[in-house]
């Protein structure tokens, strides 16, 4: 049956969209906002090539026994006198962050939540489908322009934003991750280079009289490994500026450092983006993925039950503590991890341990020196932010009062410690489970998902994914219980199969049906079985979510 188009996008030569045709997404894919994207791609896809080509090639030498380290032929840029440049008026106060996708409820309501940033986020709480990605795009427009509105006819109520709100961010989607509905010559571009390029483009001069008091826009950049992947950042956002003939270091950009590799390049990292950076945060979810992923080829280096791989692990908190002496003493941000805990409704006792939970770590955090931290739900702000507030002395950040010299005497052996704990069968299940429910919601169009009284996003699921194959590969005994079992096919696959009749269960046949779960078992349980360890959950799965409709006809 042929397909009626109502309408057709006005592409630049060289660019094809195989993205459905919307009137609202017309709006954001003008034809001026594509030969912009199109001239970063043109201009960046050979030195994005070369980087992920040099992340594969250190991927095989850690295989073959290596180990990461700093490197030694950056060691001036490690030990010398210089700064970032200064933090914009605008968000010296990051005391609490709020992130979350880029819905459009979900945006109303945490810019509206008393959160000081909202980072919206195309990367680890979105599935990247065409519908998802372009109505973000048109979401974070009517935000940055003040004429965002939800009316939510089931509770008959209209979402509007507040006088004050939070200061935005936007998080792309990583260098690793394409976006096939758009070509540029024939190849789909980068992810990252559509999200930061469209949301650049059409919101720059309002966000910067608006929101930035004269600077921005703001954004977080995700999945970084080394300093080279830092630089064309850095070289995206000068051809930004130029393009809108702004001053050079406008924008500004906070990076996650949730990659094992990139520990031992924050200096690094910092000083190509130093013009443009405003800090590092512990990415700690990914950056526990990270760790098994580097070392998927050492049999030696099992961790245990993800549970028990918290900010007390001597591995953890020596990057924490690193990572702000860095940020500290380059006159940038150095902010904590996430609080993922979501409220417990029904259960005021285990609600109020959930939050003791979240007191107790942010009080680790600010004591430690972090200068603001990340929050899942509004319901975790007011806590949080007192716990920040009262131990800040009364100043917006610790970028001057919390040098942490001792952290200068961090080793690579500290930063590379061995998790201590065990292995329990619950574990596996936990891991099979939430890996298996997240992948489901992710397939229909669901990136940030409550499971367990928990906000789940790719990073748990990722987490989930690699440790059952590590457990797999090198047949891990499970140490913690009274009868010591080892992992292997047979036992995972009937761990798969009670954990699906489980997950039936819990959220009912015809949920079930509807869903797509059994496709979400047969892909997780691939991948954790698979010979070679992919990539990325995501990666992998990205095509089951790609729909392609039919070129529509080119402009006469």
């Amino acid at each position: 049956m042929m397909a009626t188009y109502l309408g057709f996008y006005d592409v630049p030569e060289g660019v094809d969209l195989g993205g459905r045709y919307d009137e609202e997404f017309a709006g954001i894919l003008t034809r001026d906002a594509l030969q912009f994207v199109a001239a970063l791609q043109r201009e960046f896809r050979d030195h994005i090539r070369y980087a992920m080509e040099c992340r594969r090639d250190v991927q095989r030498r850690y295989n073959s026994g290596e180990l990461p380290g700093f490197d030694p032929a950056t060691r001036l840029i490690r030990e010398g006198n210089w700064a970032c440049a200064l933090v914009p008026p605008a968000v010296a106060n990051r005391t609490v962050e709020i992130t979350g996708p880029v819905e459009r409820k979900m945006i109303i309501n945490a810019l509206n939540s008393g959160a000081k940033v909202f980072m919206a986020d195309f990367e680890d709480a979105l599935s990247p489908s065409w519908e998802n990605l372009m109505r973000g795009q048109v979401n974070l427009r009517d935000a940055v322009n003040g004429t965002i509105s939800f009316n939510d006819q089931a509770r008959n109520r209209v979402y509007k934003l507040n006088g004050e709100t939070a200061k935005l961010f936007v998080r792309p989607r990583g260098w690793h991750l394409p976006e096939d509905h758009i070509l540029v010559d024939g190849a789909p571009v980068t992810g990252c280079l559509v999200d930061f390029g469209l949301y650049f483009f059409h919101n720059h001069a309002k966000f910067r009289a608006t929101q930035g008091a004269g600077s921005g826009p703001f954004f977080y950049i995700p999945k970084i490994e080394h300093s080279r992947e830092a630089k064309i950042w850095n070289r995206v956002f000068e051809r930004a500026e130029k393009f809108a003939g702004i001053e050079k270091g406008s924008i500004r950009a906070t990076v996650l450092i949730e990659t094992l590799p990139a520990v031992f390049q924050m200096d690094e990292i910092l000083y190509e983006l130093r013009d443009h950076s405003i800090g590092l945060n512990c990415g700690r979810w990914d950056y526990i993925f990270s760790y098994i992923k580097t070392f998927q080829g050492h049999p030696d280096r099992l961790l245990p039950d993800r549970v028990q791989v918290g900010m007390t692990q001597h591995f953890m908190r020596s990057y924490s503590d690193l990572l702000i002496r860095t940020c500290h003493r380059r006159g940038v941000h150095a902010m904590g991890g996430m609080a993922a805990q979501i409220p417990v409704k029904d259960n005021p006792v285990a609600n109020e341990a959930a939050l003791e939970l979240v007191r107790k770590d942010k009080l680790r955090e600010v004591r430690a020196g972090h200068d603001g931290t990340w929050a899942a739900h509004p319901g975790l702000i007011p806590p949080i932010m007192e716990v920040f507030t009262s131990n800040m002395g009364g100043k917006p950040n610790q970028i001057q009062t919390a040098r942490r010299e001792d952290a200068g005497k961090i080793t690579e052996e500290d930063l590379l410690q061995r998790p201590r704990g065990v292995r329990t069968m619950e574990g596996l299940r936990l891991n099979t489970r939430v890996g298996i429910q997240y992948l489901a919601a992710w397939l229909t169009g669901m990136g940030s998902v409550p499971l367990y009284n928990l906000m789940e996003d790719a990073a748990t699921a990722e987490i989930s994914r690699v440790q059952n194959w590590q457990w797999l590969k090198y047949g891990a005994v499970l140490d913690g219980e009274e009868v010591r079992v080892r992992v292997t096919p047979e036992l995972f696959g009937r761990v798969v199969e009670e954990e699906t009749a489980r997950i039936q269960m819990e959220v009912g046949v015809e949920k079930f049906k509807r869903g797509r779960f059994e496709e979400a078992c047969r892909i997780f349980t691939r991948q954790c079985t698979s010979p070679e360890l992919d990539d990325f959950l995501t990666l992998n799965a990205y095509n089951q979510i790609v729909v392609c409709h039919p070129k529509t006809p080119s402009k006469i």
